[in-house]
This record gives C-alpha cells, structure tokens and sequence, in this order.
C-alpha cells in the first residue's frame, strides 16, 4: 500500500519547477506533519481523498497557529492541470480551516508564480511583500507575495 507520504511526495516531485527550488524534501515535509499544528489534505482526480490503491493528483500542506492557517504549500500533478482540481484542492482547504476555527488563512509566494490568479479569484487579498526573498537554482532573487483571506 502506498503511504500518504508516498503520494504527496509524487506529487510534489512532478508539480514543481527546480529552478525556482519550491518543492520540499521529504524530510522537511516529514518533520513538518511531525508537529501537531501542521496537516495535509491529499487529492485525487476527482478533488476527494484518493481511495486505497489510487494516487494523489494534488495536496495541500497547511500550518495552524490560534485562530490563523498558513497554506505551505498547494500543488496539482501536471497531469491533473486544467480541470478545477487546484480550485477544488482550496475549497476543502478553507473547509478544514473554517472546521479549526480559523478566521484567517495566509499564503506566501514568489512574485512570477502562475498560481496567483486561482489565489486572487479564491478572495486572497495581497497584503505585503518580501524583497528579494526567494533565489532561482541561478542566484536570480524574486520577491515573496503575502496574501491573506477571511475564512
């Protein structure tokens, strides 16, 4: 049987460019689900939980702090692009966090990132800006993106 580790880790392995180095090891998503505060959310072709046996097409990897939910991390399988999943992966993440009590979710990412419009069409509102936070495998700097949305 393939883990949930297994899965988000194959999706995260295709989802992401290296050259923006955004993609988390293993280890790093491993000790990251250590911590009580912190969850996933796994999808498969449909949006739901993949059924046993079946893959992960997406994930959410999400951090909880008091009333707030940071998303870490949002990823659809290259295969999976283009249908909704990314849309469907966001409304169960504002789903868990209304269930945690959350009143507020944030996110942070690169400047360039594609995915901005999907955050901005979802109600995420940009509210700062990081200088040069991020560096390209190059050494290129891209600024970091903070967004937040009520629940």
């Amino acid at each position: 049987m393939i883990s949930d580790l297994d899965k988000l880790m194959s999706v995260m392995e295709a989802s992401f460019d290296p050259h923006y180095r955004e993609a988390w090891t293993r280890r790093q998503v491993e000790d990251s689900l250590a911590l009580p505060s912190t969850y996933t959310l796994l999808a498969g072709g449909d949006g739901e939980r993949p059924k046993d046996g079946e893959s992960a097409a997406g994930f959410v990897l999400a951090r909880q702090a008091a009333d707030e939910v940071e998303l870490l991390l949002i990823a659809v399988h290259p295969d999976h692009r283009g249908k909704g999943l990314g849309r469907l992966l966001l409304d169960r993440f504002f789903a868990s966090a209304n269930e945690r009590s959350a009143v507020k979710v944030f996110l942070e990412m690169r400047a360039n990132n594609p995915a901005e419009r999907l955050y901005r069409r979802a109600g995420f509102e940009q509210i700062g800006q990081r200088p040069d936070y991020y560096r390209t495998v190059t050494g290129a700097t891209i600024d970091a993106l903070t967004f937040a949305r009520s629940v």
